[in-house]
């Protein structure tokens, strides 16, 4: 892995006081930037007579609890579950360009809600009408699910799970996913081709309280196991026959592992669309800072996930305000050129 020198590292208090106070900073300025601003003054304002039972209401306590909050909570969420997922994954492969996106979570998701926007209708006729776009939710998260499942046995041997063989599984798997969207896209009309592409890029625009819970209730869940998994990481960072010789069951740390993260990353794929990078570039650059301990890495992580996520949504609703860019290009924007000085960082080393 790629880490600072131990002359350049954080004391783990340090990293996670900063870190909360990062994504505080974030949420109170997305509280305040949007196409309706709210100035600081008037959301303390607002805090003060919410504190004080004063829920008379006026213009900015409705868009900000109506629509600015759960947005943010939803950000909140997504971007920590993303970061989490991250972490866990770069410590169960030992890579620090490893994804979440390497097991197939979030090309799963893409590919059932496509054939959930496209055949949709033609499938469960009486199921958007009943559903709503819980119907689309429900498919993707299982999707998701499901293209891990199948990743997760094709990469079985005879010593239990290989990591060689589910990163090729997942390298597979992510192409034949992709292949299947590709062809919804050339089946659906015009209006379910934008449906699919206005997902694909993902947005918190659908935030919703029902959801919010939905989410932030699985990333919690998700989050336990991980925590709980940071010892067991820290060993496998050694190596497996090591963490065997230490008394680890390897096996079912890594059982573990690719659950939370499935259920973490496909909960926030299914509700929020494809959210890029976040989980390549979080716990990257914490271990920059922290070091590989993940008893820091993987609460840290997921702070400066949800960081990023909030500031980018912050910045695609004022950017060309009233209107509202897609979360993923953003997120993209900032991920690339930094996945690029990983990739030149990683040069100089070898």
């Amino acid at each position: 892995m790629v880490n600072a020198g131990v002359g350049h590292r954080l004391a783990p208090r340090t990293v996670l006081l900063l870190g909360g106070a990062l994504l505080l900073a974030a949420f109170v300025a997305g509280s305040a930037r949007g196409a309706f601003a709210i100035s600081p003054g008037q959301l303390l304002a607002l805090l003060l007579d919410t504190l004080a039972g004063n829920d008379a209401p006026s213009q900015e306590r409705l868009v900000f609890m109506n629509i600015r909050l759960p947005r943010l909570v939803l950000g909140v969420a997504a971007g920590a579950g993303l970061g989490l997922a991250g972490a866990l994954m770069q410590g169960l492969f030992r890579n620090s360009l490893a994804d979440p996106g390497l097991i197939g979570i979030s090309s799963g998701a893409a590919l059932a809600a496509g054939a959930t926007i496209v055949l949709g209708a033609w499938w469960l006729p009486d199921a958007p009408r009943a559903l709503g776009s819980w119907l689309l939710v429900a498919a993707a998260f299982a999707g998701g699910l499901a293209v891990t499942a199948l990743v997760y046995t094709l990469a079985q041997g005879p010593a239990g799970t290989h990591i060689g063989l589910m990163l090729l599984a997942g390298v597979a798997i992510n192409a034949l996913a992709g292949a299947g969207l590709g062809f919804l896209n050339f089946m659906a009309t015009d209006e379910q081709l934008r449906n699919i592409q206005f997902w694909l890029l993902g947005s918190l625009g659908a935030a919703r309280w029902s959801a919010v819970i939905l989410v932030a209730a699985v990333v919690a869940v998700a989050a336990g196991v991980g925590l709980a998994r940071a010892h067991a990481l820290n060993a496998i960072a050694l190596g497996e026959a090591q963490a065997a010789l230490l008394g680890m069951n390897v096996e079912r740390v890594k059982r573990q592992v690719i659950v939370a993260t499935a259920l973490a990353v496909g909960a926030v794929t299914a509700t929020t669309g494809i959210i890029g990078f976040i989980g390549l570039i979080a716990p990257h650059w914490v271990r920059l800072v922290a070091g590989p301990d993940h008893r820091v890495v993987l609460p840290a992580s997921a702070l400066l996930g949800a960081t990023l996520v909030l500031a980018a949504d912050a910045v695609a609703r004022t950017v060309l305000a009233p209107a509202e860019l897609p979360l993923g290009v953003l997120t993209a924007a900032i991920g690339v050129p930094m996945f690029l000085l990983l990739l030149r960082h990683f040069r100089s080393r070898v």
